[in-house]
């Protein structure tokens, strides 16, 4: 049974969602009006899945997803249709205007169970089970140089080896695995820190790493570059 949080302030849009959450087979673990208060629900229940309204009390859905390191699913429920393309750029689910009709609702949480049943598999040696449409490549953890994401597809870079297009999220892979070593460093890109060989400050805008285990360096931008100084204890680029 999947674990819904709501979060909205407006508690009359937070009673609909409810409503017709009752027709499913959904726990729905508690609600929140302001990023606090879905901050602190999300640590302590650990949603399989969250109903997130995009404009919110100190704050919007964004700045919510940003302060998480390891987000759940999420399904923005809104009025305003012009977020939609940065939505799924932070691999929301899906994108619900609101009054929700109850057929879209449905298709969301099926979405939502599809990928759910998708989700890589981990197995207790650290080795991750990387399924194509062809085959399944099982790798270990330390073998994963980077992950790029590309649209609903992630690219993994493996040491040594072509890459694989895994038709996953981005954000699927980062529960999955251990930080440190990896950090993601920005909504497309998360990096092995061991196997970090050199950085290249061509520009504040224009870093260049250099990975051990393949051949192209990655380029990431200023946000980017200074989670990964975070990361590093604080050290300059």
């Amino acid at each position: 049974m999947l674990r819904v949080l709501v979060v909205d302030d407006e508690p009359l849009a937070r009673r609909a969602i409810r409503r017709l959450l009752r027709a499913h087979p959904v726990d729905v673990v508690g609600e929140a009006e302001t990023i606090a208060e879905a901050t602190a629900l999300i640590d302590t229940t650990h949603p399989d899945l969250v109903f997130l309204d995009i404009e919110l009390n100190g704050g919007d859905g964004f700045d919510l997803l940003e302060a998480l390191a390891n987000p759940p699913k999420v399904v923005f429920v809104t009025a305003y249709a012009q977020h939609a393309v940065e939505a799924f750029a932070v691999d929301a689910v899906d994108y619900l205007l609101k009054p929700v009709a109850p057929e879209r609702l449905a298709e969301a949480l099926a979405r939502v169970e599809r990928q759910l049943a998708q989700r890589p598999d981990k197995s207790e040696d650290g080795v991750l089970e990387l399924r194509t449409p062809s085959r399944s490549v099982f790798a270990k953890t330390g073998d994963i140089v980077a992950l790029t994401a590309d649209g609903d597809f992630t690219r993994v870079l493996l040491a040594g080896q072509p890459s694989l297009m895994i038709w996953r999220t981005l954000t699927s892979f980062e529960g999955l695995l251990p930080a440190p070593p990896f950090v993601r460093l920005s909504r497309s890109v998360i990096i092995n820190l061991e196997r970090l060989r050199r950085i290249d400050a061509r520009s504040r805008d224009d870093v260049r790493l250099t990975m051990d285990g393949i051949a192209d360096a990655l380029s990431v931008g200023r946000a980017a570059a200074a989670r990964l100084r975070e990361a590093m204890g604080g050290q300059r680029l």
